[in-house]
């Protein structure tokens, strides 16, 4: 499910003294063994790492086939969060009562965060994948679409693998190459792997409390600040300037009541934070607290980091949410054509994929401030033909 981050990190570990991507896939992997031996990897190790290495087409088309996230986040959410999956993570909360106790204690990292992802990522453990972890490192770095990501991935798994840790013909996971109940990649396990269960080893497919100890260690390198909260649900009044939200605009918590802006139930943090209007002024509404921003050294997808840190407060208690009288959205095909246009005029919107991302929320802001239209960053049909 995750998208992938750390990609200004893990271009700093790619030489130039080989061919970076592309090219015949033999050729590829022989490169890949030379840089593995010049950085100090034993021949023996590096030879037997990759025997028997495949290119696997069926993780190229898992690359190019993410539709899920043009989901909006009402569809979206109500997709992945169901009754069920409530109910496992409250018996996952009580089962391991005493490894969440630790890990607040030790990372400051609430329990709803690392049960939302856990569910998110494998279903609490039950579905993690059967791609061949190393195949898919190899066919993601050959392929030239984000090998300054993949190619470091390879040699963090060879390191595991002289330690014992990875076997090349067995280690199975997601397409992406991630491993264990909460997905993490080669290099996040040898950063931030932890012996939960006092084994001597890190077994993140097999053992709940070392794929829990990592996660929360990984997100307290991330960032996270120790008991913080991370997402809250608002009410926003009829009228203000909706152009102040959105991701990274972060205002105090007394500007926004100024404006209207209140806690649904309880009472607001006392931090920094920003207005998320996922679907527009008349959907639901949220502040999002600084930690809500490390999210997204976890996953780029906006409608899923929004997901996951709504799911988080929702096993921690919080109701849920109010939907409101959202305006109707576009079809995929309708915001790829809105991305077109939006782009024509100057935005950088990347890739057009229909996908409401973080550019193409900004050119929608843009464009409704200039059109007199709420700046909410919520893309309409009424603007599409505006445009």
């Amino acid at each position: 499910m995750r998208f992938l981050s750390g990609l200004v990190a893990a271009a700093l570990f790619a030489s130039p003294a080989f061919a970076q991507c592309g090219g015949g896939f033999n050729s590829f992997v022989k490169g890949l063994k030379a840089e593995a031996v010049q950085q100090g990897f034993d021949k023996s190790t590096v030879n037997a790492f990759f025997k028997g290495v495949q290119q696997d087409n069926a993780v190229l088309k898992a690359d190019r086939a993410q539709g899920v996230f043009q989901k909006p986040f009402i569809d979206f959410s109500r997709h992945l969060i169901s009754q069920n999956r409530i109910d496992r993570g409250q018996a996952m909360s009580r089962k391991y009562d005493a490894v969440f106790d630790r890990i607040e204690q030790q990372y400051g990292v609430s329990r709803g965060v690392l049960l939302a992802f856990w569910a998110f990522e494998t279903d609490y453990g039950a579905f993690q994948g059967d791609f061949n972890t190393r195949n898919a490192l190899v066919t993601l770095a050959h392929d030239c679409r984000r090998p300054e990501l993949f190619r470091p991935q390879v040699f963090a798994a060879i390191e595991l693998y002289s330690r014992g840790n990875f076997d090349p013909a067995r280690t199975s996971g997601a397409w992406a190459g991630e491993i264990g109940m909460v997905q993490m990649l080669p290099r996040d396990i040898l950063e931030n792997g932890v012996d939960g269960d006092g084994d001597g080893k890190v077994s993140l497919k097999t053992s709940a409390p070392d794929a829990l100890m990592s996660g929360a260690k990984m997100l307290s390198h991330l960032g996270w600040q120790p008991g913080q909260p991370w997402l809250q649900e608002v009410t926003v009044p009829a009228r203000m300037d909706w152009s102040l939200s959105g991701p990274g605009k972060p205002r105090s918590v007394s500007d926004w009541q100024a404006m209207g802006v209140q806690a649904r139930n309880g009472s607001l943090t006392n931090l920094p934070a920003s207005l998320i209007l996922p679907q527009g002024h008349n959907g639901p509404a949220f502040l999002a607290y600084p930690n809500f921003d490390v999210y997204f050294e976890w996953n780029q997808s906006f409608v899923y980091v929004l997901t996951a840190a709504y799911f988080g407060t929702r096993l921690e208690g919080a109701q849920v949410y109010d939907a409101g009288n959202a305006a109707q959205g576009l079809s995929g095909a309708q915001m790829k054509q809105l991305q077109s246009k939006l782009q024509a005029r100057g935005h950088n919107v990347g890739k057009i994929d229909g996908i409401l991302g973080a550019g193409t929320r900004a050119a929608v802001q843009s464009e409704q401030t200039r059109l007199g239209l709420p700046a909410d960053a919520w893309p309409t049909a009424e603007l599409l033909n505006r445009l």
